[in-house]
């Protein structure tokens, strides 16, 4: 796969929005690579992980988030299932896992449902150690501000704002990648 090609499909336009989304996607997958070597015992698809990380938040395109200048007409909170809905039509079904299961620290049915999330109805949490390792390393980066890598502190702080088991994975992701 070549993830340029895809990504120059949807998003054909020299534009910030382009720019926002390139330099975040960028530094995930970097972060992403960096973990992943450090693990050579875990034996990480190093070529998928790239990928995907470069892909994960493809379907910011249709969502409404003038701040990081998307303006579509979904909620930002639908940008993972849009962008596996991208990759499922582009033939990419494992890269589509990590764009619907890369949001905070993944989505449990029971949080979708209380919060009615207009998401589907099912977990949307990441499976597979590469999923986790690229949903660890998006942690790190917004995409307000993609050049500041977070440090573990900040990036605990946002996560753990949306309750004790996000926080909780996200230590346990420390112990798993640091």
């Amino acid at each position: 796969m070549n993830y340029q090609i895809i990504f120059d499909k949807y998003y054909p336009e020299e534009n910030e929005q382009r720019r926002i989304l390139l330099e975040h996607s960028r530094r995930v997958a970097d972060k992403a690579l960096e973990l992943a070597r450090l693990h050579p015992e875990m034996q990480l698809d190093i070529l998928f992980i790239e990928e995907a990380a470069m892909l994960h938040d493809i379907g910011i395109k249709e969502c409404n988030a003038a701040g990081i200048h998307c303006f579509g007409t979904q909620p930002y909170i639908c940008h993972g299932t849009i962008g596996a809905e991208m990759l499922r039509q582009e033939g990419y079904p494992r890269h589509a896992l990590v764009c619907e299961r890369h949001t905070g620290t993944g989505l449990t049915l029971d949080y979708i449902e209380t919060n009615n999330l207009p998401l589907p109805h099912r977990d949307l949490v990441p499976i597979s150690l590469e999923e986790q390792l690229i949903c660890f390393a998006d942690k790190f980066f917004s995409k307000t501000h993609p050049e500041q890598e977070k440090t573990k502190e900040a990036a605990l702080k946002s996560v753990a704002k949306f309750g004790d088991e996000c926080a909780e994975k996200f230590n346990h992701w420390c112990k798993m990648f640091l």
